[in-house]
């Protein structure tokens, strides 16, 4: 079984190069199941039920996201009311939304869990003592994939390392950056740093690369505007033994 994972969605101009390019790479490459980020999907920042319903459109199946997830009102009520959306388990728990999702699709069940680092993601719990809990709420799911939304390689690595064998696959977003050290762990669990970002290419973490420039040369507040430009797609392929919840292999998605 063969799961796309897609980094971070920036912005209008990224879900709209995503829904694009989706349904052709997805038949192309035999995909079954689609995961996104897609925190920072709508015009300007934040995700909206908008944004959240053109991705699920364009061919994702669960949606994950981060810190900005609840910078836009409109999104809390949605965030309760769909199963296939998630927010940081490690977030209060009487927070809108829920932290893990559950796609039964027939002959086997993947469960999906987000997570918030412990540095800077105002997460409110320990995200590997959480995470230890939530997995047994996704325990009949043979396929149980993480996303780790964090700002520090080494607390991804950690988490990686912590869930081997325990999950499929330990993905980590949030810093916009496609890492290059993709592996199976020694215990069979697919693993990444990052994944990378959906977005314009000649930019900053999305983001207008002269407004960035001048901001870090001239030190002063600066209101951000998305890039615009050629987009790009980063993410991985995990290729996933479905009588085991084991993972295959895992390729990054780069184009």
């Amino acid at each position: 079984m063969k799961i796309l994972i897609l980094g971070d969605i920036v912005s209008n101009i990224g879900s709209e190069h995503v829904r694009r390019v989706l349904p052709s790479f997805k038949r192309e490459k035999g995909i079954n199941f689609c995961i996104a980020n897609g925190e920072n999907s709508a015009a300007g920042n934040g995700i909206t039920p908008s944004s959240a319903e053109y991705l699920f459109d364009s061919g994702i199946d669960i949606i994950t996201t981060g810190n900005h997830v609840y910078r836009r009102k409109e999104i809390y009520d949605f965030l309760d009311e769909r199963l296939d959306i998630v927010r940081p388990a490690n977030y209060y728990e009487y927070n809108p939304g829920r932290g893990y999702a559950i796609a039964d699709l027939g002959r086997v069940k993947i469960g999906v869990i987000n997570l918030a680092g412990s540095f800077s993601m105002d997460a409110v719990d320990n995200p590997f003592r959480v995470c230890e809990k939530v997995l047994d709420k996704i325990r009949d799911c043979k396929i149980k994939i993480i996303d780790f939304h964090a700002e520090t390689t080494s607390e991804k690595r950690a988490m990686g390392f912590f869930l081997d064998g325990k999950v499929t696959c330990v993905f980590g977003t949030h810093t916009h950056v496609q890492t290059a050290d993709e592996q199976i762990l020694p215990h069979g669990t697919a693993y990444i740093t990052d994944v990378g970002m959906c977005g314009v290419k000649d930019s900053v973490l999305g983001v207008d690369k002269d407004i960035i420039v001048n901001k870090f040369y001239n030190g002063m507040p600066a209101f951000f505007n998305a890039a615009k430009g050629e987009c790009m797609i980063n993410g991985i392929i995990v290729d996933v033994d479905v009588s085991s919840g084991k993972a295959i292999s895992i390729e990054r998605v780069n184009f």
